[in-house]
């Protein structure tokens, strides 16, 4: 959806219109959801803070502005309360590399290696899918996001609150480490 189809929707909410925050509700769950969840990683955590979420879209719904999508808008409400929450419990949100160690990075996200394909076999995607687990919180997020959710990287810039450039980098470096922990612990050649 784009800002001016969220219009007929949020003008609907505001306007307390019977099932219209219900509709709003069930439109973005998913994605409040995966975000959320793939941070934190505690199913009954992950409840309480969907939870909280759309307690505050409902709160602040009358600030959206329709700058950006009402999935962005609300996914970065999403983020914002996992980000709180992992802060709060003292859990590293991502690695801390220095640029100096990493190739320069190209303006292309891809650096050859294909998720989906790696997916394909089941024991690869066993694999692939212990590895992903042991990233951090933003890593585990962005990268789920750009290739399980298959959102643009501008709109997860917009959810996360980080540069398009930055959103890339953890896309590269992410993969680069998938790759080295894949070939290293499984000799596996994705």
């Amino acid at each position: 959806m784009s800002p001016s189809t969220d219009r007929p929707l949020v003008e609907a909410v505001l306007a307390n219109a019977p099932g219209a925050f219900e509709r709003l509700v069930r439109e973005h769950q998913d994605l409040c959801w995966h975000i959320i969840y793939r941070m934190v990683r505690h199913p009954e955590d992950a409840r309480d803070l969907c939870q909280d979420t759309f307690l505050r879209v409902h709160r602040t719904l009358h600030q959206y502005r329709y700058e950006s999508a009402l999935k962005s808008w609300i996914g970065r409400i999403a983020y914002n309360i996992a980000l709180r929450y992992l802060e709060r419990k003292r859990i590293v949100v991502f690695d801390a590399v220095q640029d100096d160690d990493l190739p320069p990075l190209v303006e292309n996200v891809s650096d050859g290696f294909d998720l989906e394909a790696a997916y394909a076999d089941q024991d690869m995607a066993t694999r692939l899918h212990a590895a992903i687990e042991t990233l951090p919180p933003l890593q585990r997020t962005v990268l789920t996001l750009y290739h399980l959710d298959e959102l643009p990287i501008g709109d997860i810039a917009a959810i996360t609150g980080l540069a398009i450039g930055t959103i890339k980098s953890h896309l590269f470096r992410t993969r680069l480490h998938l790759r080295g922990v894949l070939e290293s612990a499984h000799g596996v050649l994705p």
